[in-house]
């Protein structure tokens, strides 16, 4: 039998599980006798159709409070849109929460021709669950810094691969490490002109989605070992409050003088500037200082983040 087959059947029982139970209102239970299941596997099968994006949830009623600090974003930071959304009990959940959030916004606002850049992270891939999977001619999917050199599925290839297989669109990826080994490697790959064109494609972009990462014990650059802890312990004494697009900033969003930041492939916080729809999705308390930073320096003009975070970055300034 082919595989395409068995795929499809799987398919479909999924989805008419998520059919019954989200828009015929069955319950588990009722579901597990319509199709001849257990209530156990059902419920497997429906974590599974949200895990997958099979059933995008969209709450289209907005909390008060949330649209309050929307408000107060964007007249404090200049900005031309916020998303504030509530914040979960389970920190783990951030990150696929704001991601839920970015995917929706950024599936609301394309259009045929129009180029996307994307960094990385779990908020980033995170906002994959939520996009709806439509073909939108002539549009193409640009990473906007180089990847990790072991797999992971937060790496900048996975999810650039991915946004552009939502949509059927072209992926130009730039082929080189977020980090090179010293300043000299970098301009050799700099050189190269297939990574010239990506950087072109990437500063011309009309809608960027970024995250940034801060520099604690539980960062994500520091958990995946793409810098040794003498290097990262060393950007923290220069002054870095995290990083954006690999690239460490201080608390007025500059680049920190180290020799790490001689080091990446991929645009500078500052270059984001000039897109004309340049977001920023992240949140959470390890995050708030490099989150204001980025947002003070004016590099991106909309901003998606939490409840809780607004609310600090707010008392803040």
């Amino acid at each position: 039998m082919p595989e395409s087959a068995s795929f499809d059947r799987v398919e479909q029982l999924r989805t008419r599980i998520a059919w019954l139970y989200y828009v015929e209102g069955l319950t588990q239970s009722d579901i597990a006798d319509r199709v001849g299941l257990s209530r156990v596997r059902v419920n497997r099968e429906l974590a599974v159709c949200r895990e997958r994006g099979i059933v995008q949830i969209r709450i289209n009623s907005r909390l008060a409070t949330c649209v309050a600090l929307e408000r107060r974003l964007i007249r404090h930071f200049g900005l031309k849109d916020a998303v504030v959304v509530p914040t979960p009990e389970d920190p783990a959940l951030l990150p696929g929460i704001i991601g839920m959030a970015a995917g929706q916004y950024v599936s609301d606002r394309l259009a045929a021709g129009m180029s996307i850049g994307v960094g990385w992270g779990r908020t980033l891939l995170g906002s994959l669950k939520a996009i709806e999977r439509r073909n939108v001619p002539g549009l193409s999917v640009v990473s906007l810094m180089g990847g990790l050199t072991r797999a992971s599925a937060i790496n900048t290839y996975e999810t650039a691969s991915r946004f552009a297989d939502l949509f059927g669109a072209d992926c130009y990826y730039l082929a080189a490490p977020t980090f090179t080994s010293s300043p000299e490697s970098r301009a050799t790959f700099i050189e190269q002109a297939a990574i010239k064109d990506v950087l072109d494609r990437a500063r011309k972009v009309d809608l960027a989605l970024v995250s940034v990462g801060g520099l604690g014990p539980d960062a994500t650059i520091r958990r995946l070992d793409m810098l040794s802890a003498d290097e990262l312990d060393s950007l923290v004494e220069a002054g870095a409050l995290g990083d954006s697009l690999g690239h460490f900033i201080d608390a007025a969003g500059r680049l920190v003088d180290h020799p790490i930041n001689h080091r990446v492939i991929g645009l500078a916080p500052a270059e984001l500037s000039d897109v004309p729809t340049a977001i920023l999705a992240s949140g959470g308390p390890d995050k708030d200082r490099v989150i204001g930073a980025v947002l003070g320096a004016r590099f991106l003009n909309v901003a998606i983040i939490d409840e809780a975070t607004a609310e600090r970055l707010l008392a803040r300034a």
